[in-house]
C-alpha cells in the first residue's frame, strides 16, 4: 500500500468516526498524544484525545440524524517518511469545518497527531 493511500484510510477512519461519534473508530486515527485545538473560541480551546473523546462520546451523531456526509480531502502533503499533512473538510449539523491535521508515522502507522480547526456555521 502506498503512503498516500495510508493517510488516506486513516482519514475514511477519522471522517467515519466523526459521522458516527465513534471514540473507538477516532482512537484508531488519532496518536494517544495528539492534540485537539481551536482559536474559534476564546480563550483558545485545547484539548487532550482523553478530553475530546468524552466530549464526542456525548454528542449525537450525524449519522442518529440522518445528515447528508461532507467529507472532503483537500490535499495531502508528505514532508518526509514519517510527517505528512491533510486539509481536509467536513459537517456535523449546521456547522463546517476545515480541519488541519498533522500526521506521523510511528511503529509503521499513520496517525493524527494534531488537529487544528476552523468552524463555520452553514448557512440554511
Amino acid at each position: 500500500m502506498s503512503e498516500f493511500a495510508a493517510v488516506t484510510g486513516v482519514l475514511e477512519t477519522y471522517f467515519d468516526g466523526l459521522y458516527h461519534a465513534d471514540t473507538e473508530r477516532l482512537a484508531m486515527a488519532f496518536h494517544p498524544k495528539a492534540i485537539y485545538a481551536t482559536a474559534d473560541e476564546t480563550p483558545l480551546l485545547h484539548r487532550t484525545m482523553d478530553e475530546y473523546f468524552q466530549v464526542v462520546a456525548k454528542r449525537e451523531s450525524p449519522a442518529s440524524r440522518a445528515e447528508p456526509r461532507r467529507d472532503v480531502i483537500e490535499a495531502i502533503d508528505f514532508a518526509g517518511e514519517n510527517t505528512a499533512f491533510a486539509r481536509v473538510r467536513c459537517s456535523i449539523g449546521a456547522r463546517d469545518f476545515t480541519d488541519f491535521l498533522t500526521f506521523v508515522r510511528t511503529d509503521g502507522a499513520w496517525r493524527i497527531m494534531a488537529k487544528v480547526f476552523q468552524m463555520t456555521e452553514r448557512e440554511t
